[in-house]
C-alpha cells in the first residue's frame, strides 16, 4: 500500500490552523463535506456531514495541543477510513500535512484523482487562512 503525504505552508500560527480546519471543515474539505456537519444524535463526539460520497460521519481525535487532527470517515456503506491530518510548526507559520492511503481495489487512476482533490482542499485551506 503506498502512502502520499501531500502538504501545504500556511502563513499563520499552528494553533490557529488547527483550530480554523476542525471548526471550518465544509469551508476547505470539499472532498469531504459539501453541506454544514450537524452533530451525529448517535455519537455526540461526531459530525455528520453530506458528501460528493453521500452521507458520512467525521470523527476527530480529541482536541490536542500537538495539531493532530486525524479523523476517522464512515463511508455510507459502513467502511471506515483514517484519514491523518496533522499542522506541525513550521518556519513561516504551520504545515499542513494529510496521508492519503493507496488502499486495496482503488485503481492507480482513483488514487490520482483523490490526491488531486485533496491538494485542491490544502490549498483552500490556505487562501481561507492568508486572506
Amino acid at each position: 500500500m503506498e502512502s502520499r503525504h501531500l502538504a501545504v505552508v500556511v502563513r499563520r500560527d499552528p494553533a490557529a490552523v488547527a483550530a480554523f480546519a476542525r471548526e471550518h471543515l465544509a469551508e476547505w474539505a470539499a472532498g469531504l463535506a459539501a453541506g454544514d456537519p450537524r452533530p451525529d444524535p448517535a455519537d455526540p463526539a461526531a459530525l455528520v456531514v453530506d458528501s460528493p460520497m453521500g452521507e458520512v460521519r467525521v470523527r476527530f481525535a480529541p482536541r490536542n495541543d500537538l495539531g493532530v487532527l486525524d479523523h476517522a470517515v464512515t463511508l455510507p456503506d459502513g467502511a471506515v477510513v483514517l484519514n491523518p491530518l496533522r499542522v506541525l510548526p513550521h518556519p513561516h507559520g504551520a504545515e499542513v500535512v494529510f496521508t492519503l492511503r493507496h488502499l486495496d481495489g482503488v485503481t492507480d487512476e482513483a488514487f490520482e484523482a483523490d490526491a488531486a482533490a485533496v491538494r485542491a482542499d490544502l490549498d483552500r485551506l490556505r487562501a481561507l487562512l492568508e486572506r
